[in-house]
């Protein structure tokens, strides 16, 4: 099988997962954060960079990459890991996501899905079999099933269509997949916050075995609590001996509580997109960088971090690139935005081993601002 998951550690304290993924470009420890790469390329970020933080795996855009520069181009090529000089492990998502956010004009059959190109106009279908041969086209060594993103909140009638069409969509990727011995495919469990309807997509997709499953539908514009509800009743659902994926969830608190509830992989574009509106992650909260009260502000970023960043630039002149719209502003606070969430899942992680993640969450909500009222969140 091309991915396996070794599960080393439960926590006493809040029986948070501590494991290990293996896939054919090396293994990386869990719970883990995974950097977007859209366009096969973490945006302003080198792979010496990226792998210099701490990213082990990074997640690339299936919907995207076929647009552009299509997938039989990055398959001449030798596959994602030689087009972008990456040797650590990839994801591809189906771009089913992408279909359903970026389109206004789509139909849904039991087929696929007709839609207009978001650059274009032009029309395109995207089916289980297309999903599958792009993905297997571009290599990853972690490819997800084509499935249909409700929108929230959705009637539980829709979604209970929603959810047995995804199972059927599900069942013939499997059949499609040509890569199995070296590519792994996760199955999406979806159902809205539905229990009956989480419970029954999670058998429905248990049964087919696949390698891994993610927790799609979530992180739609639901508020925290519902989505920790779902994955509260969700996770055991799901077998112990397999990886966990919650899809498009990256904000600090959510990657802290979704591991208590037995997440194992994130992924989200919010730390790279934020920081390219000069909006920084610190160890005490939010911090605007553009904002005027830091012209003159030569400290750090946050002077509890050790990132390139933190350790050669300050505030006011992080500030100055960024109102210029230089791109080194960019990769700055990209850099130090990535950095603060790879290594807060490494405190994870140790926490975990230390059975002490309930406390690490109680300290860090408190030292983040997380637990005062007004708290400004991402």
């Amino acid at each position: 099988m091309a991915i396996t998951y070794e599960l080393i550690k439960t926590c006493k304290q809040t029986g948070a997962r501590l494991g290990k993924v293996h896939t054919p470009h090396g293994s990386f420890e869990t719970p883990m954060f995974m950097p977007v790469g859209t366009l096969a390329t973490v945006k302003t970020m080198s792979p010496d960079e990226l792998e210099r933080m701490g990213a082990q795996i990074i997640l690339s855009n299936t919907y995207h990459l076929w647009l552009r520069p299509g997938e039989d181009i990055v398959e001449e090529a030798g596959g994602l890991h030689e087009f972008m000089n990456w040797n650590g492990s990839i994801l591809t998502d189906s771009g089913g996501f992408q279909v359903f956010s970026l389109s206004d004009l789509r139909k849904i059959e039991e087929e696929g899905v007709h839609f207009r190109n978001h650059i274009s106009g032009e029309k395109l279908f995207l089916s289980p079999e297309k999903a599958m041969h792009i993905q297997n086209s571009l290599g990853a060594d972690i490819m997800m099933a084509f499935d249909e993103c409700p929108p929230y909140p959705a009637e539980h009638k829709y979604m209970k269509d929603s959810v047995e069409r995804t199972s059927r969509w599900a069942e013939r990727c499997l059949e499609a997949h040509q890569r199995p011995h070296n590519q792994g495919l996760f199955g999406i469990i979806q159902g809205g916050e539905y229990e009956d309807l989480r419970r029954q997509s999670a058998q429905d997709l248990t049964s087919m075995d696949f390698p891994g499953y993610a927790v799609g539908g979530l992180s739609v514009g639901e508020p925290k609590d519902v989505m920790n509800r779902v994955l509260e009743f969700t996770t055991p659902f799901l077998p112990d001996q397999k990886p966990r994926y919650l899809m498009g969830v990256g904000s600090p608190d959510s990657l802290i509580d979704g591991s208590i509830r037995g997440i194992d992989m994130f992924d989200c574009v919010l730390p790279t997109r934020i920081a390219r509106n000069g909006t920084l992650m610190t160890s005490e909260g939010r911090l605007v960088v553009r904002n005027a009260k830091y012209a003159r502000d030569f400290r750090p970023i946050d002077e509890n971090c050790d990132c390139y960043t933190c350790r050669n630039y300050s505030r006011a002149y992080i500030r100055h690139l960024v109102k210029a719209n230089e791109t080194f502003g960019f990769r700055l606070t990209t850099y130090h935005n990535l950095y603060f969430l790879l290594k807060l899942m490494g405190r994870v992680r140790e926490a975990i081993r230390e059975d002490r993640l309930g406390d690490f969450r109680e300290e860090f909500f408190e030292m983040y601002g997380f637990n005062k009222p007004n708290a400004k969140n991402f």
